[in-house]
């Protein structure tokens, strides 16, 4: 699974958004903003093992993935819950539970949600929220597209946390 999101540059800085998650962070370059977005999702999933990965697309198109679907839904569930300002309990009374556990359990990635019921849990922190599965034909992120296209298709990834998961040593996925 990944998740859509766009760079850009504005004045001297480049910016990362990632919609879904409600995430936006931003670099002096354009490899710095990548790294952000990777540090920035590790940090939302605060999971040992937990790694992101941004994949760069045509234009200020990027998607970013994880090796742990389980831990990036979980992200995404509880940065929409907290978006709408609903607690666990207001999610389970949503989805008409008697207990918050049972959703929780989603959030904390201990449980992973089938396609139906992933939009089941969408729909209960998102009401009237429209999402759409993307079937990409062919496209690579991952494949260079020119020599300066090569570049950016690198997937940037963190890793080896030291200082308490402060400071990172970044290397790139290839």
């Amino acid at each position: 699974m990944k998740l859509k999101g766009r760079i850009w540059r504005e004045g001297k800085l480049w910016l990362v958004k990632v919609p879904i998650l409600d995430a936006l962070t931003q670099g002096r370059t354009e490899p710095e903003a990548l790294r952000m977005i990777v540090d920035l999702v590790e940090t939302m999933a605060d999971r040992e093992g937990f790694r992101a990965t941004v994949f760069r697309g045509p234009g200020d198109a990027l998607e970013v993935g994880s090796n742990s679907p389980a831990a990036l839904v979980a992200v995404l569930l509880r940065r929409q819950r907290e978006k709408h300002g609903l607690s666990l309990a207001d999610v389970a009374r949503r989805l008409g539970a008697r207990s918050k556990t049972a959703y929780a359990r989603y959030e904390q990635g201990s449980s992973v949600p089938t396609v139906s019921k992933f939009f089941e849990l969408l729909t209960a922190v998102v009401p009237g929220g429209q999402f759409v599965l993307e079937e990409r034909d062919g496209l690579d992120l991952t494949a260079p597209r020119s020599p300066v296209a090569a570049e950016r298709a690198v997937a940037y990834r963190a890793r080896a946390r030291t200082d308490g998961g402060r400071r990172r040593r970044i290397t790139r996925a290839g």
